[in-house]
C-alpha cells in the first residue's frame, strides 16, 4: 500500500456551509436529482494520465512534480496503482481512464510492451475488486513516442500503422478484461504540420480503415461498450482530422461508421475548435452520436489547452443541461481530463483540484436539473418555432420553389421579424445558477 495521502480523510458531504476543505459542499453522491442519485448522474472517473503520470512540465519548463512513483519499472507502476486507487476511494470516485503509456513501464519493443500492460491489467483488476471503482474506458497512446511524431493511422510508414493497429488490440484486450464501459481513440498526431509533405486524400484513408477495424474487432469479441472519438482541432499539430463534431460526424458518414461510433467531447478541445462546451455537446445530441465527456477547462487569456479543473457553474450547467437534453450518460460520464498546475506540487493539492471539480459538476448538474424540469427554455424554444407545426409550415417542407412562390403571392406574406429573447432567457438561466 502507499502513504502518499496519510494524512488526507476520505472526503465527506457537509453541505454548502461546511469551511472544511476536504469536504464536498454540492457534491453529496446519494441526492436524488430528477429520480437518480447524483453519483448515477455524473459518473465521475479520474485521468490517470494528468493525476499520476504528468510529471509538471510545460513547453518552457521540465519537470517540477517529484513523486514516489516516477520511474519506468514494474515495481513503480504498481506503486502509482496502489496511490491512484488510493485516491479513488478516499474521494468516492466511482470510475477511472487510462492510456497503456500511463500504467506500463515503457518495454523494448511491441512485445515487452504488451507483457507490461497485461501484468498490470492483472493488478488493475485485484485492485478494482478490492475497492469496487470501475473502468470507464480504456485508450492507446499513440502520440507521445518519437515513433510516432508523423502520426499513428495517418502515419506515412506503414510499420507504424502497424505497430499502432496492434497497440490498439492489446488496448482493447485490456479494457475488455477490466469491464471498461468504453474505449476511447484520440489522434494527437492524426493530423499534418504542413502540407507540403502531406497526402491528404491517404492519411484520410488509412484513418478511416483503422477505425473499421476496431469497430470490426469490436464485434467480432463481442463488446459491449461504446467506441468512442475524441474531437481536437489543433495542438500538437497544425490541422487534425479529427477537428471538432462535425468533422468527426462527416468522417463516420464517409467511411459508414455513423451508427457505430460516438463522440467523448472536451471543454477545451470544443473552445480551441471556436466552439462552445454545450455547442458540441447538442449538436453530438442532434446527430445521435453524443457518448461521453472530458471536463476541465481553459484559461481563456492563454488561449491553448490548459486543462485546468472546471470552476465555473454557469459554464457547466449549460454543459450538462445539454447532457439531460441527451438522456444523459448511458455508457458515458463526467471524467476529469484536467490538471494541476505546474507549481501545485503537494499531494493535497491534486485532492483538492479533484473535490473543487466534483463540487463544481455537482452544482451546475443541479442547477441544469432545475432549468430542465422548469421547462422554462423549453417553451420559448416550441414557442419560437411554433409557426412549423401549423398546416401552412408543413406544407413548405414538402413544396418545391414554384409551389412556394404561388402560395407566398396567394397568401400575400409579407413577413415581420420577432424577436429572438435572447437576454430574457439568459435572465431565465441567471435565476437557476
Amino acid at each position: 500500500m502507499t502513504d502518499f495521502f496519510k494524512d488526507i480523510p476520505t472526503i465527506p458531504f457537509e453541505g454548502p456551509d461546511s469551511a472544511n476543505e476536504f469536504a464536498f459542499r454540492h457534491y453529496n453522491p446519494e441526492e436524488i436529482v430528477m429520480g437518480k442519485s447524483l453519483k448515477e448522474h455524473l459518473r465521475f472517473s479520474a485521468a490517470y494520465w494528468h493525476s499520476f503520470a504528468w510529471p509538471g512540465g510545460d513547453p518552457f519548463g521540465a519537470q517540477t512534480f517529484e513523486r514516489p512513483w516516477f520511474g519506468d519499472t514494474m515495481e513503480l507502476a504498481k506503486v502509482k496503482a496502489d496511490v491512484a486507487f488510493d485516491m479513488f476511494q478516499k474521494l468516492g470516485i466511482p470510475f477511472f481512464c487510462f492510456h497503456d503509456a500511463d500504467v506500463r513501464p515503457e518495454g523494448r519493443d511491441f512485445a515487452e510492451n504488451t507483457r507490461n500492460l497485461e501484468e498490470i491489467v492483472d493488478y488493475f483488476a485485484e485492485k478494482m475488486d478490492e475497492t469496487g471503482v470501475k473502468l470507464l474506458w480504456g485508450t492507446a497512446n499513440l502520440f507521445s513516442h518519437r515513433r510516432f511524431m508523423a502520426g499513428a493511422a495517418t502515419n506515412p510508414d506503414p510499420e507504424v500503422f502497424a505497430f499502432s493497429a496492434a497497440t490498439i488490440k492489446t488496448c482493447m484486450d485490456a479494457t475488455m478484461k477490466l469491464g471498461g464501459e468504453n474505449y476511447v481513440l484520440w489522434g494527437g498526431r492524426e493530423g499534418y504540420e504542413t502540407l507540403l509533405n502531406t497526402d491528404l486524400g491517404r492519411e484520410r484513408q488509412q484513418a478511416g480503415r483503422m477505425l473499421q477495424m476496431v469497430v470490426d474487432y469490436k464485434h467480432k469479441t463481442g463488446f459491449k461498450g461504446a467506441i468512442l472519438i475524441e474531437p481536437k482541432p489543433q495542438e500538437p499539430t497544425k490541422h487534425q482530422y479529427d477537428y471538432d463534431v462535425a468533422t468527426v460526424y462527416g468522417f463516420l458518414k464517409e467511411f459508414g461508421l455513423e451508427g457505430e461510433v460516438q463522440v467523448n467531447i472536451e471543454q477545451g478541445h470544443a473552445i480551441l475548435a471556436g466552439h462552445s462546451f454545450e455547442h458540441e455537446l447538442a449538436l453530438a445530441r442532434e446527430l445521435g452520436i453524443f457518448g461521453s465527456i472530458d471536463m476541465n477547462r481553459n484559461d481563456y487569456q492563454s488561449g491553448w489547452d490548459t486543462d485546468q479543473f472546471p470552476n465555473n457553474v454557469p459554464e457547466v450547467a449549460l454543459a450538462y443541461y445539454e447532457v439531460l437534453r441527451a438522456g444523459g450518460f448511458k455508457t458515458g460520464g463526467t471524467n476529469f481530463d484536467a490538471k494541476l498546475r505546474r507549481q501545485s506540487i503537494d499531494p493535497e493539492d491534486l485532492i483538492l483540484g479533484h473535490i473543487g471539480g466534483m463540487d463544481t459538476c455537482a452544482a451546475g448538474l443541479k442547477a441544469a436539473a432545475a432549468l430542465y424540469e422548469s421547462s422554462a427554455l423549453e417553451k420559448q424554444r416550441t414557442a419560437r418555432y411554433s409557426g412549423w407545426e401549423t398546416e401552412f409550415g408543413k406544407k413548405l417542407m414538402n413544396s418545391d420553389l414554384t409551389e412556394i412562390e404561388s402560395l407566398t403571392r396567394k397568401n400575400l406574406i409579407n413577413p415581420e421579424p420577432n424577436s429572438g429573447r435572447q437576454e430574457r432567457l439568459e435572465n431565465i438561466v441567471n435565476r437557476f445558477v
